[in-house]
């Protein structure tokens, strides 16, 4: 990884100009936006392949003899129940229930591997530093010299069967393990942040840029295709899956962001717990809720939602065309008795109130292979 002028560029900068991908600044990181196009990329993903370069995420690995206990301690989900060999979604609270961030714990049987948002990662090493005191664990952030790709869509499986082998390929849903991928060691997980089937790749940042060229020339008869931030985040939109800062922060707490399937009250205590069980039991006074536009216009994140009387109850978190399904969608918190499907608010597009119906979420059902 690099810095120049005060943004980080991955090790595959030189790669993204190549190929005349469009960058732009992205959590402090220099990152390519889009190369042919966001909605040609995600349709790629939908209907083949498409590779993302995502070395800007952050990797953190936990080991010692209490990793497990410290990671109990630390996020909201059961790490015991997470095998070797897997590996499953989690949250890092506050004390008081709101949300540090999201990550994925990689279970690789002598250690673990956490993968945070990149814009967090020094906040969230920071944070998790300060809470191992008392644990015999070591944290430490491997994201320097972590080279992190993302193969997704329904050819994926296919693609990565001829660079690595159709033992490795058959990975089930959320399974995580070590093998050789185009003559390289790597990590290879069955996750992602597509709705579609796909893995995530690791490698060591050195070896990025020659895996890189292996997946495309492997995946250029099946269409695979290099995507930017922009189809990434238009494809997790539509899956509805939730991106720090936008539908999740430190000022919203699980069970209003419908991730209460990922706090594990029953496990024992955490960080966090005493306030989110107060809250479960007392009942959120907003969700975050999905919304067709009705009236002409599209929601964007930050714009205003009003109730039919014109009174402010709550923002947009993100919203657009959805390139799939053909239609201006929008997610945002709004108050309970107006989170139900049919319900009916307004999104402020331009200075003017723009009808919006709340819909069944997720937009798109996704396709993950289990």
């Amino acid at each position: 990884m690099s810095d120049y002028g005060g943004l980080r560029r991955t090790p595959l900068y030189e790669r993204h100009l190549s190929l005349s991908a469009r960058m732009v600044e992205f959590g402090g990181w220099e990152m390519p936006v889009q190369y042919s196009g966001i909605i040609d990329e995600h349709r790629a993903v939908r209907e083949a392949a498409g590779l993302f370069d995502i070395s800007h995420m952050g990797e953190v690995e936990v080991q010692g003899p209490d990793a497990l206990p410290f990671l109990q301690c630390l996020v909201t989900y059961d790490v015991a129940a997470i095998p070797p060999g897997q590996a499953n979604y989690a949250l890092m609270c506050l004390p008081n229930g709101g949300i540090i961030d999201d990550l994925f714990i990689y279970n690789l049987g002598d250690h673990y591997l956490i993968v945070v948002n990149a814009a967090n990662t020094t906040k969230d090493v920071a944070w998790m530093r300060g809470c191992a005191a008392g644990f015999d664990v070591t944290v430490t952030d491997v994201s320097e010299r972590t080279g992190m790709l993302a193969l997704q869509g329904p050819a994926a499986e296919a693609l990565l069967a001829q660079v690595a082998g159709a033992d490795l390929a058959a990975l089930p849903f959320h399974g995580v393990t070590r093998g050789i991928v185009s003559g390289m060691p790597a990590i290879v997980a069955r996750t992602g942040y597509t709705g579609e089937d796909g893995f995530e790749l690791f490698v060591a940042a050195e070896d990025t840029a020659q895996l890189w060229d292996a997946l495309l020339d492997a995946g250029r008869s099946a269409g695979l295709k290099p995507c930017g931030l922009g189809a990434r985040d238009s494809l997790r939109f539509e899956a509805c899956l939730a991106l720090y800062g936008h539908e999740i922060t430190e000022e919203t707490n699980p069970y209003e962001a419908r991730l209460g399937w990922v706090v594990k009250l029953d496990k024992g205590d955490f960080i966090g717990r005493d306030a989110l069980q107060r809250i479960k039991q007392e009942g959120v006074q907003r969700r975050l809720t999905g919304f067709e536009m009705v009236g002409r216009g599209i929601a964007r994140g930050e714009y205003e939602i009003r109730d039919l009387e014109g009174a402010p109850i709550g923002r947009v978190t993100s919203g657009m065309p959805s390139p799939t399904l053909g239609k201006n969608l929008g997610m945002g918190y709004v108050p309970i008795a107006l989170s139900a499907e049919g319900s009916e608010f307004d999104v402020v597009v331009r200075d003017r109130p723009v009808r919006a119906r709340a819909v069944k979420m997720p937009f798109y059902r996704p396709r993950y292979k289990k």
